[in-house]
């Protein structure tokens, strides 16, 4: 039977907890803090759980009941799950105000590519033009190209065909990351409806040069509204990003500067959305920039300087032989810092990121999927190098055409508010830091085949250790596990903070404990936290739940949940240790 006669496999629903057992789990996920609190003298262990208890129960029996009950109905409803059709993505995402830059937005920090020359990897080059080398460019085509030959072969069926679960998911979460953008709005922002099909913007590329924003084209217009758009080749893509190059260098020439516009999407949320109306109703140009921008199937920023930092005093090389400052000044530069900060347009869920010295990564908005997803698009566009033959024709001066300008006019306000904006951006970068240890005393290698432990697990319980050791107390840990075999799962949290892995830290540091008493207490740990996995992955995590049942309450009729408004529901939620994240792998230097 051929993969494409095979019956296309349905997800189940997501499910709603029962409401007794995510209270168990609740007080259980609370131990470890009612155990601090005892250990440092502030309340003892036994009253702080009888009070805990009593307001579980009370919840069970009392309001609980009826809020389980709505959810109950809220499921019934909802054409996919309860969480993800009502509320997840304002709740997680599109409501929260603080800037998208380092607080939100995902990014990806992609290795060398062998197939570059290794001259070209300096960034110095006598075919730079404004600031701009040819093997950058060719790069960024290469990249392009790749990223958006597999969302053609994911929609194909090419690739992870449906008749799979991971292929559904891949398809469903794969076709949000594309032709669309965050738009900011007081209090809430939303997300843009992709552009119809036959929309020439929905054929476009945004890309930002020295802070100004153009367009080219990549897909070919079709004959009929009817036929899908071939996309281009990798050379025809190059010559229409060196047109968009050689204008910025005239530009440059006459003394002209950009407008930083986009920094302005950097900023806090309301204020973005404040400026972005003053912008749109400025001048109708600017109308038809935005659109354009959100329309755009993807976006590529081009930078014009090769990021450095200064050496660190205990540099480590990595497997690769780079030093840690070439490391972490490549990951600073994909993260954003201070000259490159404006050269984004943050609400994009896609942007590759090249600079001269063909040092690339990838950076979007994180609200329409997980990070997983673009990661898994990532290694696609990155596993084959550049073919240097796929570039076959000398670049010249000739304009291709395919590309247009996207401009904004802006008045002396706007002028003002990109200065502030990106004063404030840099305060956030400066308040933040990317780097990477590289290890290689073991890995997962020895941990799966010698210790028999789930490198996860493993590793979870060696933060918890590093970071008591270096703070001298506890905090409430979040990890993410991602529901994908659930119709539109999306993620849910666990708690790494337990009642074990807390013991065997103690154990860990405590010189009276002998080697067993340790290792017996770290076997606990990890088994706690491999079940709590499970748990979470198959639909019975508690934090989801919670949520939940705290937006069915009707403060407006003077509903009212004790136990929501308990200190320690909030505390158990604050997350100063937050260990959401990719592994690095083969193909990228960091991620983050």
């Amino acid at each position: 039977m051929s993969s494409s006669s095979k019956a296309r496999p349905s997800l189940p629903r997501l499910p709603v907890p029962e409401l007794r057992q995510t209270l168990d789990r609740y007080l259980a996920s609370l131990e470890p803090l009612m155990l601090e609190d005892e250990r440092l003298g502030k309340s003892s262990f036994e009253s702080s759980y009888d009070l805990r208890s009593k307001l579980a129960r009370s919840f069970e029996t009392g309001i609980g009941k009826v809020l389980q009950e709505r959810l109950y109905a809220l499921d019934r409803a909802s054409p996919n799950n309860w969480l993800d059709d009502n509320f997840w993505i304002k709740k997680a995402y599109l409501e929260w105000r603080a800037p998208l830059l380092v607080n939100s937005n995902w990014w990806l920090a992609f290795h060398d590519d062998d197939m570059i020359p290794q001259g070209a990897l300096t960034g110095e080059s006598s075919d730079s033009r404004a600031g701009i080398t040819l093997w950058q460019m060719r790069r960024a085509a290469w990249l392009v190209y790749r990223i958006l030959d597999f969302k053609g072969k994911l929609h194909d069926g090419e690739l992870h065909p449906e008749t799979t679960r991971t292929g559904i998911w891949l398809r469903q979460s794969t076709e949000k990351m594309f032709n669309i953008g965050r738009i900011p709005a007081q209090f809430c922002d939303s997300i843009s409806s992709p552009p119809p099909l036959d929309s020439p913007d929905s054929r476009k590329l945004l890309i930002t040069v020295h802070n100004w924003f153009y367009t080219i084209d990549v897909y070919q217009e079709p004959s009929s509204s009817t036929d899908i758009p071939q996309l281009m080749t990798p050379q025809e893509i190059v010559t229409r990003i060196r047109a968009v190059v050689l204008d910025v260098e005239q530009r440059l020439a006459k003394g002209e500067r950009a407008i930083p516009v986009g920094v302005l999407t950097a900023d806090d949320r309301d204020k973005w959305a404040e400026n972005q109306q003053h912008l749109l109703s400025a001048h109708p140009d600017n109308r038809r920039t935005y659109h354009s921008m959100l329309s755009s199937v993807m976006a590529l920023s081009l930078d014009h300087l090769t990021h450095t930092t200064a050496p660190t005093p205990h540099s480590i090389p990595s497997p690769r032989k780079i030093s840690q400052e070439v490391l972490d000044s490549h990951l600073h530069m994909i993260r954003a810092h201070s000259l490159n900060v404006a050269n984004r347009f943050y609400d994009k869920p896609f942007t590759i990121i090249v600079d001269p010295s063909t040092r690339a990564g990838a950076t979007g908005e994180h609200s329409p999927c997980d990070a997983l997803v673009p990661s898994i698009v990532a290694e696609y566009g990155i596993i084959q190098g550049v073919d240097e033959v796929a570039f076959n024709t000398s670049l010249d001066d000739t304009d291709p055409g395919g590309w247009q300008r996207l401009d904004w006019v802006a008045d002396t306000k706007i002028r003002e508010e990109c200065d502030a904006a990106h004063a404030r951006a840099l305060q956030i970068v400066e308040d933040s830091d990317a780097s990477v240890l590289w290890f290689e005393g073991y890995g997962t290698d020895w941990i799966k085949g010698i210790a028999k432990f789930g490198p996860d697990a493993y590793i979870q319980m060696v933060l918890q250790l590093a970071w008591y050791k270096t703070r001298g107390k506890f905090t409430p840990t979040y990890e993410t596990v991602l529901t994908r075999m659930f119709k539109r799962g999306r993620t849910e949290t666990l708690r790494t903070l337990t009642q074990e892995s807390q013991a065997w830290v103690l154990a860990m540091v405590d010189s009276n404990s002998t080697v067993e008493i340790r290792y017996t207490a770290f076997q606990r740990a990890i088994k706690k936290h491999s079940r709590l996995t499970k748990e979470a992955a198959t639909g019975r995590g508690i934090d989801r739940h919670l949520l939940g049942l705290r937006l069915m309450l009707r403060s407006q009729d003077g509903e009212h949940a004790p136990l929501f408004d308990d200190e320690m529901f909030d505390r158990s939620q604050q997350w100063k240790l937050s260990t959401s994240g990719l592994s690095a792998g083969h193909l990228f230097r960091g991620t983050g």
